[in-house]
């Protein structure tokens, strides 16, 4: 065969081999998510960029200040500004919640709540209004985060813009975890933690197709925030080493110290909230209680204020004794357990940073005192100590990891944060079970920790797989004194395979919800176990692809 035919065979094979992979990539839709990716990444950025400079203009009225240096700024104000600032605070927040029907500002519980509902997409109107809350709530000096605010709007506008395309779920879902990614990394300078975060927590899988358009977004996301604000990581860090492998146990021991501390910082936020909705009053009030609150710890302990991120930078510097540190991880609890059942609007990460930070370097020291020649600096236990607590609280151990490592710029400290990281969270799964996010959407019903079967027996509904019946002649009807059993088409598909089995019917009726006389519909038995197992495989499907 001569060289020409040769090439001209191998081209010919490679073609065929190629050209179906390349159709189904097109036909897909892939490179339009992908391009969508891009742009939600571009919106994303600038949204959390206009996010974190309004939290420094809400911040200027009363501490004179527009950065992050809360502390330093509330020390060389006047004490009245102090305790004005959350109660005014409070009050615009109070108002504004009346505006979006009693609802709090939005959170991450809300985002993985429109995942698993891919039907129910987030509005922009909530969207916009909950992070204008949350800017006003933590430039007021609420005593919260910005990451969940600025996580809700992202993945907010990712979903208008999947909504307005009218793209499969499985594109809607992965659109909504790339607006995700992009927001934190844009508002944490965090790309891989985005792509990360994205993933553990929102998709819940680690799907092919789902990761390049994610990556895009938070690429996108990183390059924005960098342009905008440094490249600088969040936290400055001292020169820091691993004294001794034998420190290793004490390694271990902080991570369950720190997981002591996020199930306690998680039953203060279950605590107050519970006690705010025991309490009847107006809802414009709660926040101007809470606010007082917070401004009168603040009066005396300025450390609780806002994001906190200068005094974490100080605890990682040694710069704070061990009995403020100790104070401090109370009082910061019990500042963030107010603030979020007073409805001012953020989120728990930065609070979990803190309070990681504080645990960590009260351990330090103390280990540092009792075995003075094997103990680390007391910033590499504040470290471990701020990815076990944060690691613990989100049910994220894998992005807070690298969360850690991206704001602090370190990742020679690798293997002892995995290790506190892990068992942190181990300790907290085997006292909580959960995450706070999941018990959040445990108290909306929606219990998606449990896997996708009971996640879809919950949130499907009898409407989506019942039959109508004709439409000519009168409709068919239900005598409700007859004891037969019947559904209705906002029923779930749990509630629908209970009622057969109870029943032992394979055939019900649908009936109408404002006529249960009349018979819309009819469901079967077949029909519903037929479509459980439909969504089943297609979840499986969209997460091993």
């Amino acid at each position: 065969m001569r060289a020409a035919d040769r090439l001209r065979f191998w081209t010919q094979l490679l073609v065929r081999w190629v050209r179906p992979n390349i159709r189904a990539f097109r036909e897909s839709g892939t490179p339009k998510l992908w391009l969508l990716s891009l742009i939600i990444g571009a919106m994303v950025a600038i949204a959390a960029i206009i996010f974190r400079e309004a939290i420094g203009l809400f911040q200027y009225w009363w501490l004179r200040d527009t950065s992050e240096q809360t502390l330093t700024a509330a020390r060389n104000v006047a004490w009245y500004w102090i305790l004005a600032g959350p109660i005014v605070g409070g009050f615009v927040v109070g108002l504004m919640l009346e505006r979006l029907s009693a609802r709090r500002a939005g959170n991450v519980s809300d985002v993985i709540e429109a995942r698993a509902l891919t039907g129910r997409p987030l509005e922009l109107r909530q969207g916009l209004w909950s992070a204008t809350i949350a800017a006003i709530s933590l430039g007021s000096g609420a005593s919260a985060g910005r990451e969940g605010p600025v996580i809700h709007l992202g993945a907010t506008l990712a979903s208008v813009v999947s909504q307005r395309r009218g793209l499969p779920e499985w594109c809607s879902r992965t659109l909504l975890a790339a607006g995700v990614a992009a927001a934190i990394s844009a508002s944490f300078n965090a790309p891989i933690a985005g792509v990360l975060f994205a993933h553990e927590v929102i998709l819940q899988h680690y799907a092919m197709r789902a990761f390049v358009p994610i990556v895009i977004a938070s690429a996108v996301g990183s390059v924005f925030s960098r342009l905008w604000f440094g490249d600088a990581a969040a936290f400055l860090i001292p020169v820091y080493q691993v004294t001794s492998y034998w420190e290793f146990p004490a390694f271990a021991l902080l991570g369950v110290v720190a997981a002591v501390v996020a199930i306690a910082f998680q039953f203060a936020l279950f605590t107050a909230d519970y006690v705010a909705r025991s309490v009847t009053m107006p809802l414009r009030l709660r926040p101007v209680i809470g606010g007082m609150a917070i401004g009168l710890m603040g009066i005396y302990v300025p450390h609780i204020l806002g994001v906190g991120y200068e005094v974490t930078d100080m605890m990682l510097w040694n710069q704070l004794p061990l009995t403020l540190l100790l104070g401090l991880i109370v009082l910061k609890t019990i500042a963030t357990a107010i603030t979020l059942a007073s409805r001012f609007g953020g989120g728990i990460f930065s609070p979990a940073l803190f309070l990681g930070a504080a645990t960590g370097g009260a351990f330090g020291m103390i280990a540092g005192s009792a075995f003075p020649d094997m103990a680390s600096s007391e910033g590499l236990y504040a470290i471990l100590g701020m990815g076990a607590v944060a690691g613990a609280v989100l049910g994220a151990p894998i992005s807070t990891t690298v969360i850690v490592f991206e704001l602090t710029g370190g990742y020679a400290l690798s293997i002892a944060l995995l290790l506190s990281v892990a068992i942190a969270h181990g300790v907290n799964q085997a006292v909580h079970g959960h995450s706070y996010f999941h018990w959040q959407l445990e108290m909306r019903g929606l219990f998606d920790h449990l896997g996708p079967h009971r996640q879809l027996m919950r949130t499907r509904k009898v409407m989506d797989f019942m039959e109508f019946t004709a439409r000519d002649g009168d409709p068919e009807r239900h005598d409700p004194a007859s004891g037969y059993p019947t559904l209705k088409p906002g029923d779930s598909l749990e509630t629908a395979l209970r009622a057969f089995d109870a029943s032992g019917h394979s055939r019900l009726a649908v009936v109408d919800p404002r006529d249960e006389t009349r018979i819309i519909a009819w469901a079967t038995q077949v029909r519903a176990l037929s479509y459980f197992n439909k969504v089943l495989i297609q979840a499986s499907v969209e997460e091993h692809r």
